[in-house]
């Protein structure tokens, strides 16, 4: 799923600083956890057991697991493990943080958690979802320690189709901590490890799946806000190629995640409905009036993988995920939803990979281990499963709100200081009156009065004022 992000790596100046905190009162952000929220925290930190044959977990040690996640994160979620068999095919086995291990239910982090939905991530810092002590440490999948986990193992065929599929609660033990750049170089330098190396053959076979099934990835570039000596710049990053691969990964376990649900008949699913005919017809002749045609042969996800990465194709991508629309949650026990899959997935689905950082995980994680091991599900578990839906929904508005007003203020900052200058903009839509322009550079959208242009044409426009407090860019047609 697209995701669209401003993250700082410089330190901002003083009014963009005060800026950002303000959107923290402004959508009453929490800022650190309660008291007995660190006590339970910090007690279950040191309390859980760790050592399989003490806590009674499967001892999964001997699997070589490694993460990749972006540079400097601490709170790891994911280790897989991926190897070739004879046959062409292979093993993988991925490892999910165990979170519930550590959160008991109806407990103060349980219900602090609750009221959070998710980490909120903003430029100036990302708001936990759980104090560090267990995010960032006891239960993160660092390397070199013994942590617990739940284990996917998949057997795959020579097209990375899942054969078999099982789910353990062990202890594992990562052996290394990758970036995706240093992992993507290691790769171009041929002295990756094997995983990361299969991780190729993985990805592009899953990716081949993926269109098989009508499915699309569809992920937009990261907004990064630099210091220069002028002042701030935004950079698009596009990320490297191995992201995706990764991706497929946490796409491929969802899925079976939802499939055991889904058969079990109790759990909670991520489900969106297929975009109208009407939607479809409306995004293929905009990518006419782009000069990018999506031609009637080609897979839906063929032509979004195949956009070239320039403003006007990251403009068709801007525009793809419109397509994208009404995600929710639904949860069940006994009757199934009316609708089962996710459309961008073409195939149902769940979250379960994101404890650390997703509320509705460690439900999903506790339903498949149940369901998976033959063992009933829990009744508070259970009980609980309708709660969730509204939860993250509203998280998800928050955290989508909190995105938008945070690029916007960064926007501002960065283009302080340049009023009157003129750039050029790629024309997105029309609206009455003028129309949504993306600037090539900085890669920055807006709405710019009296514009007469097509979808896709660029013109030129010219910035008359700024203010970073109201995160507010003002710019004219030339």
């Amino acid at each position: 799923m697209p995701i669209r992000r401003a993250r700082l790596v410089s330190p901002a100046q003083s009014d963009l600083r005060d800026a950002l905190a303000a959107l923290r009162v402004e959508f009453d952000l929490p800022a650190d956890f309660p008291a007995d929220v660190h006590a339970e925290a910090e007690h279950a930190a040191r309390t859980v057991p760790v050592d399989p044959a003490v806590a009674g977990l499967a001892d999964l040690r001997g699997i070589p697991f490694l993460t990749i996640d972006p540079e400097g994160s601490t709170d790891l979620d994911q280790a897989l493990h991926l190897e070739r068999t004879a046959d062409g095919g292979g093993i993988l086995h991925y490892a999910i943080a165990d979170v519930p291990a550590f959160v008991t239910l109806g407990g103060a982090v349980d219900a602090e958690a609750r009221r959070r939905g998710q980490t909120i991530y903003a430029p100036d810092g990302r708001i936990p979802l759980h104090p560090a002590v267990l995010s960032e440490d006891a239960a993160s999948l660092l390397p070199d320690r013994d942590r617990r986990a739940y284990v996917w193992r998949f057997e795959l065929d020579a097209g990375a189709r899942p054969t078999s599929t099982s789910l353990t609660r062990g202890v594992v033990r990562s052996r290394a901590q990758w970036s995706y750049v240093d992992a993507q170089a290691a790769l171009e330098k041929g002295d990756a490890p094997d995983a990361i190396r299969h991780l190729v053959w993985f990805g592009e076979e899953r990716a081949r799946r993926e269109i098989e099934r009508g499915g699309a990835s569809l992920s937009l570039p990261e907004i990064r806000v630099v210091t220069t000596p002028q002042g701030y710049a935004l950079e698009a990053d596009e990320g490297v190629p191995l992201e995706d691969a990764n991706a497929q990964v946490s796409l491929l376990t969802g899925m079976a995640a939802a499939e055991i649900m889904i058969s079990g008949g109790v759990g909670i699913i991520r489900t969106m409905p297929p975009a109208s005919d009407d939607d479809v017809a409306a995004f293929r002749a905009q990518t006419i009036g782009f000069g990018l045609p999506w031609r009637e042969a080609v897979p839906y996800g063929d032509y979004l993988r195949d956009l070239p990465r320039t403003p006007v194709g990251r403009a068709v991508r801007e525009h793809a995920a419109a397509l994208f629309r009404g995600a929710g949650y639904a949860a069940f026990d006994g009757d199934l939803p009316e609708l089962t899959t996710q459309a961008a997935i073409a195939a149902p689905y769940a979250h379960v990979t994101a404890p650390l950082r997703r509320l509705v995980d460690r439900w999903a994680l506790l339903v498949c281990d149940a369901l998976a091991n033959g063992r009933p599900v829990p009744d508070d578990v259970r009980s609980s499963l309708t709660d969730l839906p509204e939860t993250m929904e509203g998280s998800a508005r928050i955290a989508s709100q909190v995105d938008a007003a945070a690029i916007e203020r960064v926007a501002a900052a960065v283009l302080t200081g340049r009023e009157g200058e003129e750039f050029d903009a790629v024309v997105l839509r029309q609206r009455e009156g003028g129309a949504r322009v993306a600037l090539t550079l900085p890669p920055l959208e807006t709405v710019v009065a009296d514009v007469d242009a097509q979808p896709g044409d660029v013109v030129r426009v010219r910035l008359v004022a700024t203010d970073v407090a109201r995160g507010k860019s003002e710019f004219v047609a030339v």
